[in-house]
């Protein structure tokens, strides 16, 4: 089988469930309003690209490779992000749809998340250690044994995260969002 390399390209309005993304390696490529959900990305290596207003809900990644790789307005439910390549992992979200995805054990050290929803997203076991999450809704998101050292909370929301079981040294939350750390001992604050 043979690989294909595309640098500095642009797709755009492309159903690649109907219409197939070509097995290879995309460098400062850009993909507007494209469809991914469900395909499997296996053996593609994508490195400082963009994704804008795209789908990838449920989008197969075993061995993909994402080397500072930006999503914009992006839908990506269900994404097992742990199952990329990790060798040289970098992302970036912003007013995205990370519900239900999946970062075990990643190292995610300075990644931003920005005007995000992160419903029921694991993080156990990750490296969040100086990350942002700029306004993002993290209801029932998943820290266990995760690094957030530095980590910065101010302007996020509906977290619940045990001290007791994550690195929180010197992480960042605001006045309101300090029930959002006593959760487990179901105090009432108001």
């Amino acid at each position: 089988m043979s690989i294909s390399y595309f640098e500095g390209k642009t797709f755009e309005k492309i159903d690649f469930r109907f219409n197939p993304l070509p097995k290879g390696e995309y460098e400062d490529c850009i993909f507007s309003n494209c469809n991914f959900a469900e395909l499997h990305l296996s053996t593609c290596i994508f490195s400082d690209c963009v994704f804008k207003d795209c789908n990838l809900s449920m989008a197969h990644t075993r061995g993909t490779s994402l080397k500072n790789v930006k999503f914009l307005d992006c839908k990506l439910l269900g994404v097992h992000f742990d199952q990329c390549n990790t060798f040289l992992f970098e992302v970036g979200f912003q007013n995205c749809q990370l519900n239900l995805s999946t970062f075990l054990g990643l190292n995610l050290k300075k990644t931003s998340f920005k005007d995000t929803t992160l419903h029921e997203v694991d993080f156990s076991d990750a490296d969040l250690s100086t990350a942002i999450f700029d306004n993002c809704d993290l209801t029932r998101a998943v820290f266990s044994n995760t690094n957030l050292e530095k980590t910065d909370f101010r302007s996020s929301y509906n977290y619940s995260i045990d001290p007791e079981r994550n690195k929180l040294k010197k992480a960042r939350f605001s006045l309101q969002g300090l029930g959002g750390l006593l959760d487990k001992y179901g105090i009432v604050i108001s």
